[in-house]
């Protein structure tokens, strides 16, 4: 079944936060559930999910126009780039360090104030190098989190060229 052309950006656009929000709730249930505890680019990458999450949602949730709307997905598409950006950075710098304190991730963290605001979601628990032994299905959560923020960004990038 095809959807018509102007219910396609408001469907990925809830399709990406329903997305978003449930990697975030999936790395939760990961560190409370089994202790896999988060390093500083784990946290900022969630913050990403988040706020891509957030963008989505309210893109979706009213009635915006469908230029509005791919507009609302040129900024889902650009976080979703940050968060690529920040999964490799993490995949192939950070893990190789013994502390990624004072990282960019950490600074931004410490600067928003994140973990004190909310622990139960942005506490750095764990060194980048203790992070990166984490595996589900074979691959690191790195791989996993930049292989959706690609989905997300792919997704993003057709329905705004689609016409």
């Amino acid at each position: 079944m095809f959807l018509p052309v102007s219910k396609v950006p408001a469907q990925t656009l809830a399709a990406i936060a329903i997305a978003s929000f449930a990697a975030v709730g999936f790395a939760l249930i990961a560190q409370h559930g089994f202790d896999v505890k988060p390093c500083p680019w784990c946290v900022m990458q969630r913050g990403i999910f988040l706020l891509i999450g957030a963008v989505s949602a309210l893109a979706w949730a009213f009635a915006l126009s469908n230029p509005q709307r791919k507009a609302m997905l040129g900024v889902v598409l650009a976080l979703a780039v940050c968060g690529v950006a920040a999964a490799v950075f993490q995949h192939q710098v950070a893990a190789n360090l013994e502390s990624c304190a004072m990282t960019l991730a950490d600074r931004i963290n410490t600067a928003l104030g994140l973990e004190d605001r909310w622990p139960y979601v942005f506490m750095v628990t764990a060194s980048c190098a203790e992070a990166a032994a984490y595996r589900l299905l074979g691959l690191s959560y790195d791989i996993w989190s930049g292989l959706l923020f690609l989905l997300i960004a792919a997704a993003g990038l057709r329905a705004i060229v689609r016409r």
